[in-house]
């Protein structure tokens, strides 16, 4: 027996590997049934060669004390056969439709940190059960209850939209405003501010008046003038490069007080640009994220690892130029029916017959 498996109950392992299927295999083989996966964590090597070499993944997993679930004697024959033909982590030995799920979601875009926390899911098993077409379908639905209650979904009364130049962070404002003041019904003005870098209006200050939205020049009051109203700031752009350049940015969302920052991310970006922005926008303090050039992307299941992992609450995707529209408010949502199949209220899943014609419609919106 390996000596992992007489480990202490509670004893932590760190494992090193390159795909999520690896390190299902390695934990079950390593600690057995009982143990749970603490942590998932990209890791790559410093230097000229972590730069050329994959990216790995570091898990972090713990031993725990077996679940004592006493069986009748009468059921123990005709269960043992079942336990032993479903391990945990998703690893049947012979199902076609558990490789074919599992390699539907990565050509979706699914991260191998996602398919782990898939593969360590108990609902990855009961997924594995059923037909191909409801899986899929079921795998949108487990997704959104995964996220759950996160984030409570209140309100922005006083935020600002931060982001590097060239995002789409003025036009990403704009959508927000539109949404605001002709779905939700709501009043506020937009202050824009400058510090010691120019931040170009753009079209803000036209949409503004075309919306009945003042917009002023700080210094001006960054408090709601209506109750229940709201104060958007138009900030200058962030640096990626100089960090000591968004000093100025900082300390003016200190000195105001402003709680809610919104940052905004290119969807198009490569994924190694998307994680820089994104850790300098939580250096900024950043409570939600808004994904601008989403009609542009052709894998929107990259966007999975920040919305269901992220510590940033989206607030919506931009899915296209116009000022007006082109929005998006559950994310989530929206990549569900982007990347899965989504299902009729009435549909019935008994039969297999509809695996076929599921993975052409998942083809087809991957």
């Amino acid at each position: 027996m390996n000596s992992d498996l007489n480990a202490a109950s509670g004893t932590c392992f760190k494992f090193t590997v390159d795909s999520a299927e690896q390190a299902a295999r390695v934990i079950r083989e390593r600690l057995g049934e009982n143990a749970r996966v603490l942590s998932v964590r990209n890791s790559s090597s410093g230097g000229l060669l972590g730069f050329f070499s994959a990216p790995k993944l570091e898990v972090i997993a713990q031993l725990v004390a077996p679940k004592a679930a006493p069986v009748p004697e009468t059921e123990q024959s005709a269960e043992a056969p079942a336990r032993l033909s479903s391990p945990r982590f998703g690893q049947r030995t012979i199902s076609r439709e558990a490789k074919t799920l599992t390699e539907l979601l990565r050509r979706s875009g699914f991260s191998e940190k996602l398919l782990l926390r898939l593969f360590e899911s108990p609902a990855w098993l009961s997924l594995n059960e059923m037909p191909l077409h409801r899986a899929l379908i079921e795998t949108g639905r487990h997704l959104c209850e995964l996220r759950g209650g996160r984030f409570d979904r209140s309100r922005l009364t006083r935020a600002a939209f931060l982001g590097t130049p060239g995002v789409g962070r003025t036009t990403a404002l704009c959508k927000w405003l539109a949404a605001e003041v002709f779905r939700h019904g709501r009043s506020g003005h937009v202050v824009t501010a400058e510090f010691d870098r120019p931040n170009p209006a753009g079209p803000l200050p036209v949409f503004c008046e075309a919306i009945g939205v003042p917009l002023a020049h700080y210094p001006a009051s960054t408090r709601p003038a209506t109750p229940a109203g709201f104060v958007y700031f138009d900030l200058p752009g962030m640096s990626l490069r100089h960090p000591s350049d968004n000093v100025a940015l900082a300390s003016f969302l200190e000195h105001e007080q402003i709680k809610q920052r919104v940052l905004v991310l290119n969807a198009a970006y490569e994924s190694s640009a998307l994680r820089t922005a994104y850790a300098a926008g939580r250096d900024l303090g950043a409570t939600h994220v808004v994904f601008t050039h989403v009609d542009e992307v052709s894998q929107w299941g990259k966007l999975w690892d920040y919305l269901l992992e992220g510590e940033l609450e989206p607030l919506f995707l931009a899915t296209g130029p116009s000022l007006t529209g082109d929005c998006e408010e559950d994310a989530l949502d929206a990549i569900v029916r982007r990347t899965l199949p989504v299902a009729e209220p009435d549909e019935s899943y008994e039969s297999d017959e509809s695996d076929d014609s599921a993975v052409s419609t998942f083809h087809t919106a991957a």
